[in-house]
């Protein structure tokens, strides 16, 4: 059973940084297209980056362009988001999710077609 748990989430000053891990257990992450996401009360879960399985192709939403990375690491089973210039507007739930489509798309998929997922982090930015 394919497992992901995310972790280093908290509460940041505007300006801030923070690094999320999600962390890969019963099968190998190379098997996946990995994706960050994050939801606030009240709106939809957004897809903010992806990633292919070999790590060469990497998409970004507007929104985190330029702020945040994403990376992976194939040996630890486990997918980074490296979070920079954190803003009010960033706090949300995260979540890190697989997705097992043969073909790279970049963010065109939406969460309904990420087929695990984590329990996901809270990020609290203050102004």
């Amino acid at each position: 059973q394919v497992q992901l748990v995310e972790s280093g989430g908290g509460l940041v000053q505007t300006g801030g940084s923070l690094r999320l891990s999600c962390t890969v257990s019963g099968r190998t992450v190379s098997n996946y297209i990995m994706g960050w996401f994050r939801q606030s009360p009240g709106k939809e879960r957004e897809v903010i980056a992806a990633i292919s399985r070999s790590g060469v192709s990497i998409s970004y939403a507007n929104s985190v362009k330029g702020r945040f990375t994403i990376s992976r690491d194939n040996a630890k089973n486990t997918v980074y988001l490296q979070m920079s210039s954190l803003k009010p507007d960033d706090t949300a739930a995260y979540y890190c999710a697989a997705d097992t489509s043969p073909q790279w798309i970049g963010l065109a998929r939406g969460p309904g077609s990420y087929d695990y997922w984590g329990q996901g982090t809270q990020v609290t930015v203050s102004s």
